[in-house]
């Protein structure tokens, strides 16, 4: 049988950390004490003007092929994780691919489900290897949210953060990603949106996210719990068999909770958002990658990962690194 295991972690963060005392010497109507006891967000990073999502994604793809022990070119199959694509199209995942010099034809696509998308996407990839159609795949979740913030609004503006996190999907004999769980609702899209675009060269609605916070809240929370539960039982493996929780690092809060309800002591649980606040598709590979590197997770361990986000959209993988 065909397996589909992550060989090699990669992430990348733009410019230094933009504090909360940082945002208020900028303007923003906020404090340190009001974000951080609302959030538990300390600081984020914010690209510059002239970076997109496929600046960031090319530097965390760089360090995962590396990770990997892998060259470029053998990387058959791109999927890139964006809700801030760099253009209506071409995809972020073929203006990466040429950016990583890959001309060997292999299939490379966007998938747009806000902050789940890096667990559809690692989802979608497993199923390609799998079927045996690929046997390298790289995935990627990439934003720069700050392109969407209405920064008058501190109750979204001090929340997001621009990032990128990419992992290295391999086909193998040995289990890797052992159970995938998708699921969307799209009745409830009002609560956390960008409802704008753009036609005939103007705006078209509201381009910037709003957010309805304590509904996203009690949603996330319940949606967190069971999709966990959901890939746990699809794989018949108990609560405690799981090393660490990597969740969507949106709200400390939302993280305790979800702990919580399903029975994960904190101490098992992959927190960045105190130091990256929220980066949409990229927050999940951008926790995984720096646990990786600083040796918590290490080859054998069991990992859930979970994402909920607009649309509604939400899904989770549980992993054997």
């Amino acid at each position: 049988m065909i397996h589909a295991r992550i060989t090699g972690t990669g992430s990348y963060l733009p410019g230094e950390p933009v504090s909360n005392e940082d945002l208020v010497r900028r303007g923003i109507d906020t404090s340190d004490e009001w974000v951080t006891s609302r959030t538990g967000i300390s600081s984020r990073h914010l690209a510059t003007a002239e970076t997109g999502s496929s600046d960031l994604a090319c530097k965390a793809a760089e360090r995962a092929i590396e990770a990997a022990g892998c060259e470029a070119e053998d990387i058959d199959l791109i999927i890139v994780a964006t809700s801030t694509p760099d253009y209506i199209f071409p995809s972020t995942a073929a203006l990466l691919q040429s950016r990583l010099g890959i001309r060997n034809g292999g299939a490379a696509f966007d998938v747009q489900a806000v902050c789940s998308g890096f667990v559809y996407a690692l989802s979608i990839a497993e199923k390609f290897i799998r079927s045996g159609s690929h046997k390298r795949a790289l995935v990627v979740g990439a934003e720069v949210f700050s392109r969407i913030l209405d920064w008058s609004d501190r109750s979204t503006c001090v929340l997001f953060g621009d990032g990128a996190g990419a992992v290295v999907l391999e086909a193998s004999e040995q289990p890797g990603v052992r159970a995938t769980a998708l699921h969307a609702d799209g009745s409830h899209h009002p609560i956390l949106c960008v409802p704008g675009g753009v036609a005939s060269g103007q705006v078209i609605g509201d381009p910037f996210l709003r957010m309805d916070g304590q509904a996203v809240f009690k949603f996330a929370v319940k949606v967190l719990g069971d999709v966990a539960h959901e890939v746990l039982e699809l794989a018949d493996c108990p609560v405690d068999s799981i090393d660490w929780l990597i969740p969507h690092q949106a709200n400390i809060r939302i993280i305790q909770a979800t702990a919580k309800r399903l029975g994960v002591p904190m101490e098992k649980v992959i927190t960045t958002v105190e130091r990256h606040g929220n980066t949409s598709a990229a927050s999940i590979p951008l926790a995984l990658d720096l646990a990786v590197r600083d040796g918590r997770i290490r080859p054998g361990h069991r990992i859930v990962l979970e994402g909920v986000g607009g649309g509604f959209t939400w899904g989770a993988a549980l992993v054997d690194f």
